[in-house]
């Protein structure tokens, strides 16, 4: 079942998380937020002029909404879809980078690999207080980000 939070301009020029808190706080109160793992997508209706060169994740106001999106709540790469390229925007939103037109986008190594980290700990730590397997979890997210995590790292902590 896929969950769809909708983005507006109006929100993300205003900083208004409740387009996304409405749904992840209804999530919560559910009380089965595991059922809900690589469901959330984000449709983001950002007006742009037309002759914009920007990707969406480009955009300082939208890039702003996403870093206060994560404060709130940091485990959210928990319930963003995977496979549909929502780990990667997300990072996108977060972590600075180029566009290439051959390659893609072209994180900035040390930027994403302290964003990895962060949130390799950050989950660990909250997949284990919701009872949730999260070593195979966390290896699979570093993967989509282009990184190999060793079992030893997860023996540290």
């Amino acid at each position: 079942m896929t969950i769809t939070i909708t983005l507006n301009s109006d929100s993300i020029n205003s900083l208004d998380l409740s387009p996304a808190t409405t749904v992840i706080e209804q999530l919560l109160q559910e009380g089965a937020i595991a059922t809900y793992e690589q469901q959330l997508r984000f449709d983001i209706n950002y007006a742009l002029e037309p002759n914009d060169p920007r990707e969406l994740s480009e955009v300082p106001e939208l890039r702003l909404w996403f870093i206060r999106l994560d404060t709130r709540y940091p485990w959210l790469p928990f319930l963003l879809d995977w496979k549909a390229g929502e780990l990667a925007r997300y990072a996108a939103m977060l972590v600075p980078h180029q566009f290439s037109s051959k390659e893609g986008i072209q994180y900035n190594p040390e930027a994403l690999e302290i964003f990895l980290m962060h949130k390799i700990f950050m989950l660990s730590d909250w997949l284990k207080q919701q009872n949730i397997p999260g070593k195979s979890r966390l290896q699979s997210m570093a993967q989509m980000l282009g990184y190999e995590l060793d079992d030893a790292l997860f023996e540290i902590f």
